[in-house]
């Protein structure tokens, strides 16, 4: 935006700083002047300036002017304008709003003026606008746009004789044509805002006036509108036919709804400069609603305490903090009411409509006093303290890392199907918190779970022709408490949990398992080892899994449970067929969900160390038969509870079924490592600790192979 500071002086004739010292302390207050280009003598200079979008009460000069007045504490020239008494008619002229109008021109002014003279601008208007390289065609049309750059508000001057009989506010007829003052023709739409008379369009509203009623050198009578219109239907219509001009540009954000009245009279003045006469009295339609949502907006309650305690300082060094907040105020345009020693009741002045908090009040009492005369003072520290859970976070994530799982991110929302599917109905009284005002039905609550976002992201990978993916994520799920007899919730509780993904286009073989299932044991190996990082303060935590009470989102057969000391802490396997179907998966997902609470009241384990033995390590396999109730952690179990200090491993070689010849049976190749730190192992020894480990399996149900 360009401004002249000698306009500005017009209106602040006690200012006495220099332009230059005018520019630094206006962009030091948040009214950034980017450019200073002197004009010559005695013509000042021009600012080049940027305006913030919520400001549309700076998009002027005496908006800028009013700023100046407050920063320097000066006296600001008031805006009246001076008119003839307009001659007696027997009926006003006639202006109506139209019911499909009803809620978007909340104001519309309109005044009569009689044998104008039409011809160039001359004396202050022509001046400044050859300052400011502004575009002069005639003294009405240039004393609208004198007004506008003046004091902000947007107005039209209609030729008179081209109207047919009243001005009538209206939606436009689908396919209603009007042709514009930039001489093209545009096709309306029903949504639309026009000032029409009984017949035609006039001007497409809040935008641009129209090339029927434009003022010509023949015109004699002229109307001058200044109107208030809703900001959205502006900046559709404005949007719509690609037209942004100064005045869309400020209804847009949001025009004085009481500026109406005093623009409409400031154009007929400078009009009249030329001749004239004003026809009858100004014709004020005011949307009753409107208006009394703009006159009920509430005063607010501003504490000088709470601005010392928001800004860190008393503003003065004498302490004079109450007298600075009010005349600081006052010159912004508020009115304040002192109740007690330091509250102010505070009535927002009409143009400033981003003024809503006692926060916002604050920030206008520090910009104008100044950021660069804050103290530079260090914050004062307070002492840091980790989430209790963030030793065992990292570590968590450097486990997962090791093995090969890459972090990701989803969104802390989910939707209603997806949390009856992942979720499902807790026991209890938990629930799921609801959104009061969702942004759509797909983040219309707080996730319980973080397994959809996982299974999202994996279809996220799959349709970019990722194929091979191993992600995880720790995060917050969120679930809620009522109150008995109550319909909503009262208390929201926040949770850890984990969720890992997998999923490949080519599975390893192996001799333990089906390729097939590659993906299950991986994850259930990844939960075995996230185990194995935390110390129960008792021993050994008992960490085994089942095939019963799954999930409904994972596919029956094909997942586990597995559990901590008989609790449940995670559930894993493929998704259920179903779902991945509903998400176009175009290969199997094999997901884990964990409660992290489990493992986070849990000690990390402590790493250990010992010396390698230098004694040569002795390898016994056995082959067993086994019915498939018995799975491997119990033999493990039954293994581990021989104690024998010398056995260093027991694992699974190989895993061999045939269901036609030998059904609910399996083989088991078991391979165990016995080793000493001081000595060499014996045949006799070997021999013992064999014997026990056949008898411990025997009686968990197995049979030796011969």
């Amino acid at each position: 935006m360009k401004v002249l500071t000698r306009w500005l002086r017009h209106y602040l004739p006690a200012l006495t700083v220099t332009d230059r010292q005018l520019a630094d302390d206006l962009t030091l207050r948040g009214i950034a002047v980017e450019g200073v280009h002197p004009l010559g003598e005695g013509n000042g200079h021009l600012f080049e300036m940027d305006i913030t979008t919520n400001r549309v009460d700076a998009m002027n000069h005496y908006g800028i002017a009013r700023e100046a007045a407050t920063i320097y504490n000066l006296p600001l020239e008031p805006l009246h304008p001076r008119l003839p008494i307009g001659t007696l008619v027997d009926e006003p002229f006639s202006v109506r709003i139209d019911p499909s109008a009803k809620g978007l021109c909340g104001r519309f002014t309109a005044q009569v003026l009689r044998n104008v003279s039409i011809a160039p601008s001359t004396g202050q208007v022509a001046e400044f606008f050859t300052l400011l390289g502004q575009k002069q065609i005639s003294n009405a049309v240039d004393a609208s746009n004198f007004v506008l750059l003046g004091m902000g508000h947007p107005t039209h001057a209609f030729d008179l004789d081209k109207i047919e009989g009243a001005i009538v506010v209206r939606l436009a007829h689908k396919g209603e044509k009007l042709r514009l003052l930039d001489g093209t023709e545009r096709t309306l739409e029903p949504d639309d805002l026009v000032v029409a008379d009984e017949k035609k369009a006039l001007a497409l509203a809040g935008v641009m006036g129209g090339w029927d009623s434009m003022i010509t050198p023949e015109t004699k009578n002229i109307l001058v509108e200044a109107a208030w219109f809703d900001p959205a239907t502006v900046r559709r219509s404005s949007r719509r036919h690609l037209l942004h001009t100064d005045a869309s540009h400020r209804f847009e954000r949001g025009a004085d709804f009481n500026a109406a009245p005093l623009a409409n009279a400031l154009v007929s003045q400078l009009i009249l400069q030329a001749g004239g006469s004003i026809e009858g009295e100004l014709v004020d339609i005011v949307d009753p609603e409107i208006a009394q949502c703009t006159a009920s907006r509430a005063p607010i309650e501003l504490s000088v305490a709470q601005v010392q305690r928001h800004l860190g300082t008393t503003l003065d060094p004498q302490g004079i903090t109450s007298e600075i907040v009010s005349r600081f105020l006052t010159s912004l345009g508020c009115e304040l009411v002192l109740h007690g020693i330091d509250l102010y009741q505070v009535k927002l002045p009409s143009w400033r409509l981003d003024l809503e908090r006692e926060i916002d009040l604050v920030e206008e009492i520090a910009r104008v006093y100044g950021y660069n005369r804050f103290a530079n003072t260090l914050p004062t520290a307070l002492p840091v303290t980790d989430s209790p859970w963030a030793t065992a976070q990292i570590a968590v994530r450097r486990r997962l890392l090791e093995l090969g799982f890459s972090e990701a991110v989803s969104s802390t929302f989910a939707s209603r199907q997806d949390a009856d599917l992942f979720y499902g109905n807790a026991a209890g009284k938990c629930r799921t918190v609801e959104m009061e005002n969702p942004l759509s039905e797909e983040a219309s609550l707080l996730r319980p779970s973080l397994v959809p976002g996982m299974a999202t992201m994996l279809a996220h990978n799959l349709n970019r022709d990722v194929r091979e993916a191993r992600l995880f994520e720790q995060g917050e799920v969120f679930t809620g408490t009522s109150a008995p007899d109550a319909g909503f919730i009262t208390e929201v509780h926040e949770a850890p949990q984990l969720s890992l993904g997998i999923t490949t286009a080519a599975a390893p073989e192996s001799r333990l398992y089906p390729a097939a299932d590659a993906p299950i044991f991986e994850l259930k190996g990844a939960i075995e080892s996230l185990v194995s990082i935390f110390a129960p303060p008792g021993g050994q935590q008992a960490l085994t899994f089942t095939t019963t009470g799954t999930p409904a989102w994972l596919e029956p057969g094909r997942s586990a449970v597995a559990l901590l000391d008989n609790q449940p802490l995670a559930s894993f396997g493929e998704l259920v067929a179903s779902e991945r179907d509903k998400r176009k998966l175009r290969q199997p997902v094999y997901l884990a969900q964990l409660d992290l609470r489990l493992l986070y009241d849990l000690p990390l384990r402590r790493a250990t160390s010992h010396d390698l033995s230098r004694y040569q390590a002795v390898e016994r396999d056995f082959s067993f038969v086994l019915p498939d109730s018995v799975q491997f952690h119990t033999i493990a179990a039954s293994i581990d509870a021989l104690a024998i200090p010398e056995l260093q491993s027991r694992r699974p070689v190989e895993i061999w079924r045939d269901a036609k010849k030998h059904p609910g049976v399996y083989s088991l190749l078991l391979r165990t490592v016995f080793q000493s730190h001081d000595r060499t192992l014996r045949d006799e020894e070997m021999t013992t600790w064999s014997t026990r480990i056949i008898e411990a399996i025997t009686a968990a149900g197995g049979t030796l192979r011969g």
